[in-house]
């Protein structure tokens, strides 16, 4: 394994370890908050005590701690706490973003609970184990990443190439809630163009107040449930990405969140089936994101982060990310429906990757190959579904989720029609890609294709056609690159100029021909560099930008259906 350098973000630089202290779910928003983020104690096998700042992985250099955790690590975290003034109501609830892989949480030395999986929100009420004063916090961690039967996504033990550096533990935030005993434990928002239909979990009557750009309008919950007509609303889309606000009102519980009123829909136009955002044909310009960070590997700097890298793009003329084998905070999604960015969102993969089944023989060879030889074993299974579960039901809510990614290139796939069926009966109001690149069944619904190392050719599909990965192109940016020995990527360039012209080249004579032979959207790979991989549009600590502005909206302006 070659040498990784350090490299800082701008925001990495200046850390006050303060930076994470903010509101973590914009659409279930209470009054009452307490972060727990900020400094704690890794607690190791043998005893040593490393302070770590929460939540950047013990990996990553913002945390700290900066070790390599070992193979299949497993540790605690604690810390201690105490309860403002005037903070206890009735309940208190402990929220986790997310801790990977597994974990177990204790109060006061009393177990509270479980949660397995990296990438999942999950949350504990903590009443009955707290005491008067200070408060002992600990969450035991185990990383069983060797096994492969739980999503993990790019990490990997041996990291090189397209394989990233693995985490484990906490990295998404932790915080403190005060409830009354009955209160909004989750909400569930369905809209079409000019309905909405909102469930609130846990709750039966009470009151809920729209507003809008004519004035507040009232509505009543009853039974959980409130539904809402709009006539001409404002439909959210990147160029208009409107957000509808309201409050609800539950005896001693109120919450504030937002929703959108926009559809997704296949429809024949001019001979081609489309993609079409709000009645229209759209052509989704997308870049592939993987969500990886120089200083923080998995968790940014700041929160604001997320916010630039959106914006980053949007400056480039992009309107869609595809959010790749990764699941984010709720911040990251609230910026995209806020700042008018399209997602497309994988599911996070498991099972064993072959490079030769997976990449190599649909790359040169064929690109159909019987699931029944993939060898998914039951427990690999059983992990991904919950996965996908979790994911469906974490993400339902944001309008700028549009296409679900269920299986990328083959790797960890098993059974697609019956998940594309699973996926489906959760959430049909969103485009489906049940095998992206290659390795397709019967149930779809794009034509999802893959290209590299060849000219884009289409060939007529009764399905949208989708390139949901191209591009690649390689530009090594001296001292911003993470390894200085090794370079990843699918061409390769030696200078800015060359690197844009390779690039402007590609989308004029491949991508805009294809749109008038059914092309409905391209992901280029990618945002940025990702440790040996050189093929982002900016480099690794976001520092560096590789082309031009004004050359990138040009490509942006003609991509249009």
């Amino acid at each position: 394994m070659n040498k990784i350098m350090h490299l800082y973000t701008e925001r990495g630089k200046t850390l006050s370890g303060e930076e994470y202290n903010v509101y973590p779910r914009p659409q279930l928003k209470r009054d009452s908050f307490l972060s727990l983020n900020g400094k704690w104690t890794l607690v190791l096998n043998d005893g040593q005590r490393l302070p770590v700042t929460v939540p950047y992985p013990p990996e990553s250099l913002l945390s700290g701690v900066f070790k390599d955790m070992g193979k299949d690590p497993s540790y605690a975290y604690t810390r201690s706490f105490t309860l403002p003034d005037g903070f206890k109501r009735d309940r208190v609830i402990i929220n986790f973003g997310a801790v990977d892989q597994i974990c177990k949480v204790y109060v006061n030395d009393c177990y509270v609970g479980k949660n397995i999986g990296g990438y999942n929100h999950f949350s504990f009420d903590i009443t009955n184990y707290l005491l008067e004063g200070a408060n002992t916090l600990t969450v035991r961690v185990w990383d069983k990443l060797s096994e492969k039967d739980l999503p993990y996504g790019k990490q990997r033990y041996k990291r090189g190439g397209m394989w990233y550096t693995p985490i484990s533990g906490i990295w998404q935030s932790v915080w403190l809630e005060s409830v009354p005993e009955e209160y909004v434990k989750a909400l569930y928002i369905k809209t079409t163009a000019n309905h909405a239909k909102i469930y609130f979990i846990g709750v039966d009557s009470g009151t809920l107040t729209l507003n809008t750009e004519s004035g507040d309008r009232e509505y009543a919950v009853e039974h959980g449930i409130c539904e809402i007509t709009m006539p001409n609303p404002r439909l959210w889309s990147p160029s208009d990405p409107y957000l509808y606000t309201f409050t609800a009102r539950f005896g001693q519980d109120e919450i504030s969140s937002y929703l959108a009123f926009r559809t997704l829909e296949v429809k024949k136009v001019g001979g081609f089936q489309r993609l079409c955002l709000n009645g229209k044909p759209f052509f989704f310009h997308g870049v592939l994101d993987q969500g990886y960070y120089s200083d923080g590997i998995f968790t940014p700097a700041s929160p604001e982060e997320y916010r630039n890298d959106i914006l980053r793009m949007k400056e480039l003329g992009f309107n869609t990310l595809r959010k790749h084998i990764k699941v984010e905070p709720d911040i990251f999604y609230y910026e995209c429906d806020r700042l008018g960015m399209i997602v497309f969102q994988d599911f996070v993969n498991n099972g064993a990757y072959s490079f030769l089944r997976d990449t190599a023989v649909p790359t040169v060879l064929s690109k159909k190959f019987p699931e029944a030889l993939m060898l998914r074993t039951k427990r690999q299974k059983d992990g991904f579904t919950d996965g996908v579960r979790k994911a469906l039901r974490q993400l339902y809510n944001h309008p700028c989720v549009c296409y679900w990614t269920i299986f990328n290139e083959g790797w960890g796939q098993f059974d697609s029609d019956k998940m594309y069926d699973f996926v489906k009966e959760a959430d049909h109001s969103r485009i489906i890609d049940s095998t992206s690149g290659w390795f397709k069944k019967k149930k779809s619904d794009v034509e999802s294709l893959h290209v590299y190392f060849k000219p884009v050719k289409l060939e007529f599909s009764d399905k949208p056609i989708v390139l949901s990965e191209f591009g690649g192109y390689s530009y090594k940016v001296e001292g911003h690159s993470s390894n200085e020995e090794k370079t990843y990527g699918y061409k390769k360039f030696d200078s800015k100029r060359e690197f844009e012209a390779g690039l402007v080249k590609l989308y004029t004579e491949q991508i805009i021909p294809a749109i008038k032979q059914g092309l409905c959207g391209a992901i280029y790979t990618q945002l940025s560099d990702v440790e040996d991989e050189t093929n982002g549009l900016y480099t690794y600590d976001r520092k560096v930008c590789k082309v031009d502005r004004k050359v990138m909206l040009k490509i942006a302006e003609k991509l249009k259906i």
